[in-house]
């Protein structure tokens, strides 16, 4: 039959064990692990103190502890023992720190007792030890310094090995929920969508960035499954279905990519890479599929734009360069005599394609160099409306079914501007006019000014441009597409660098249209007020 000592002992260890299997509040635990032992042990006072992690701390040889739990001590004998608890320091602390550490503390509590009030003959430690790990240390204070029975060293023991353990398992459970706030953190500060789904592409997470990528909001998609929220205008080749059907993931652990048109709640559709991985568990069961879902519309438009870049500038090299090589070989002919007029004839358009090859060149350095770092502008002061008169001299030598005219208050502002710069832009536009009205007509220059700009205008009486041309008419390489501009030479780049020139001079560009009847392009220059 028990007696009351042991049925006591079983009790405490009954409720220490419930309490590591039903919570995981740490102080709680260590508090009733500490009124258990001072109790069995006849103790006036208890302490734990638990070892500070610190980074760097074993490396050092240092060993700090903060006491976490305190039964029946007073606070002046606290404040003591908490500077005794600080900083043990040897390097037998690498290799046994239990027994250094005790001891140590052992030589502190001594020392401390003969310097004040305090009697702590009857002291027992023992380390709170987990899987070979020093976590901290049970101090029971007794009244009588008689020595401890064999039975009381395993009593304490036991509670020890209790309050290790239970100091583990909270230090786990802050370890795997800090890591799960990182996770957290990542998923939903990713700038790709994520979503996760279990083996049955059950929907169990869907973040902020894939929220906003397909409109579908995580409470409308947990839940879910994939085929039901992730719809495709087309079904991709290949696709997660068609994957598994085949084997995947299990013939290869291999990432699954996908990329496709997603439809997103709107209607309106969206360019995506999807990303599939898949976890397994240690049996080789597929557990989760993480998808990584990437808006890929710029890296589709720059791969349209490496296909229009090859496209026209080949076109626009062949002309030039066929011109050349076919006046060049017909001068070269020994079998024919030219005439002093053919021969010039020849030379002309020699010389004309060159100037155009010359230019074409010239305009993709500049695009390059805009790309590279933007426009260097050398700013003097001159006057806009004269620079527009020189300039509408010399291209009206070059038409004659256009009228090109000039109109400029004699009020108009000088401008604080790149001449060289302005000039370009202005030959671009007015180049353009006459290209765009093939069957002639007047063209305009004119000015203006407001309060806080300089305003110059070139109209024409062309073709004009359909609406849905005039927000991507300055893109790089981009010419609009229709019927009437399909058969007119151009790389797609001298709006492209207009723009650059006017927005370099913190300017503005913009154009109105007319469908069949003419394009008035205008831009702006801040003036000094």
């Amino acid at each position: 039959m028990l007696t009351d000592y042991r049925i006591r002992q079983r009790d405490h260890l009954l409720q220490i064990v419930r309490a590591l299997t039903q919570q995981l509040d740490l102080e709680s635990v260590l508090t009733r692990i500490l009124r258990a032992s001072t109790e069995m042990l006849a103790g006036r006072a208890g302490l734990i103190a638990l070892r500070d992690q610190i980074d760097g701390d074993d490396k050092n040889g240092i060993a700090t502890f903060s006491i976490h739990a305190q039964h029946g001590v007073s606070p002046e004998f606290l404040e003591h023992f908490e500077t005794v608890l600080k900083n043990t320091t040897s390097s037998a602390v690498l290799v046994d720190p239990a027994r250094y550490i005790i001891a140590e503390l052992e030589q502190r509590l001594h020392m401390l007792a003969r310097s004040g009030p305090f009697n702590l003959e009857g002291t027992i430690g023992l380390p709170l030890e987990a899987r070979g790990d020093l976590v901290g240390l049970l101090l029971v204070l007794r009244a009588s310094a008689s020595p401890s029975s064999q039975n009381e060293m395993k009593i304490l023991q036991a509670f020890a090995d209790h309050a290790a353990v239970a100091v583990t398992n909270a230090r786990l459970y802050e370890q795997v929920s800090q890591e799960k706030r990182q996770l957290d953190a990542l998923l939903e500060g990713s700038a790709d969508g994520i979503m996760i789904l279990d083996s049955g592409h059950l929907i169990l997470r869907w973040n902020k960035a894939l929220a906003q990528l397909s409109g579908v909001t995580p409470a409308s998609a947990l839940g879910s499954t994939h085929d039901e929220i992730i719809n495709w205008s087309s079904i991709p080749d290949p696709n997660l279905a068609d994957a598994e059907a085949r084997g995947w993931p299990f013939g290869s652990a291999a990432p699954l990519y996908v990329e496709g048109n997603l439809l997103q709640s709107t209607g309106q559709e969206l360019a995506v890479g999807i990303t599939y991985a898949p976890i397994f568990d240690r049996n080789k069961r597929l557990v989760n599929i993480i998808a990584n879902v990437r808006d890929i519309t710029r890296f589709r438009e720059a791969e349209q734009l490496k296909s229009t870049f090859i496209s026209v500038i080949s076109h626009e090299l062949k002309t030039p360069v066929s011109l050349i090589k076919g006046y060049a070989g017909t001068l070269l002919r020994e079998d024919a005599t030219w005439t002093k007029d053919t021969i010039n004839e020849s030379i002309t358009v020699i010389e004309e394609e060159a100037d155009r090859l010359a230019n074409l060149i010239d305009n993709l350095l500049e695009a390059s160099r805009l790309q590279a770092g933007g426009i260097e502008l050398n700013i003097s002061t001159f006057n806009l409306g004269k620079l527009a008169k020189r300039l509408s001299s010399k291209f009206q030598t070059q038409t004659a079914k256009h009228n090109i005219s000039v109109h400029f208050p004699e009020t108009f502002p000088l401008i604080d501007g790149d001449e060289e710069r302005l000039l370009q832009a202005l030959s671009n536009l007015l180049s353009n006019a006459i290209k765009y009205s093939p069957n002639g007509g007047p063209i305009k220059i004119s000015g203006r000014t407001t309060r806080r700009e300089a305003i110059v205008s070139v109209s024409d009486t062309g073709i004009g441009l359909p609406i849905n041309e005039l927000d991507r008419i300055f893109n790089r390489f981009h010419r609009a597409k229709t019927a009437e501009t399909s058969h007119t030479q151009g790389a797609g780049l001298g709006l492209y660098l207009t723009r650059a020139v006017i927005e370099a001079h913190h300017g503005r560009i913009w154009v109105d249209s007319d469908p069949g009847h003419g394009s008035t392009f205008h831009f702006s220059i801040p003036i000094k007020t």
